[in-house]
């Protein structure tokens, strides 16, 4: 790397907003607050501060609620969400983030400081910001 070359982190990158749901909620919810904000993911709130972070994808929805032919308004979001979810620095560097991202096949990671979801970074938000930034 060049002494000219601006490390990118992921703070520069991210969503540095995080819509969350409660676990409680149903698919159905979680559906109409992805509509809502335009969304493809949710964080899952913590239960209490010695809990960790869910996911809950659009993906997720399609393959355990769709596929299998389950009713929204009966299943919760608990039952299907992913738990712990991947999480980064906000101070990370982009590349780090990526070559992780890439060893687990993840497009998406929450970016926490302090053990708060500050924001969410992806794949795709990386990739672009690295294209534009040369």
């Amino acid at each position: 790397m060049s002494k000219e070359e601006k490390i990118i982190t992921v703070k520069d990158v991210m969503t540095p907003h995080v819509e969350t749901i409660d676990g409680l909620a149903t698919i159905a919810e979680a559906i109409q607050h992805m509509k809502d904000k335009n969304y493809g993911a949710l964080i899952v709130d913590k239960r209490d501060e010695h809990d960790e972070y869910g996911l809950i994808t659009v993906q997720g929805i399609a393959r355990h609620v769709i596929e299998k032919d389950k009713s929204p308004e009966r299943v919760h979001v608990y039952e299907i969400m992913k738990k712990p979810v991947i999480s980064v620095r906000s101070d990370m560097n982009i590349r780090y983030t990526i070559r992780l991202l890439e060893q687990i096949d993840h497009g998406r990671a929450l970016v926490i400081d302090d053990r708060k979801a500050i924001g969410i970074v992806t794949m795709y938000d990386m990739v672009m910001h690295y294209m534009d930034s040369k």
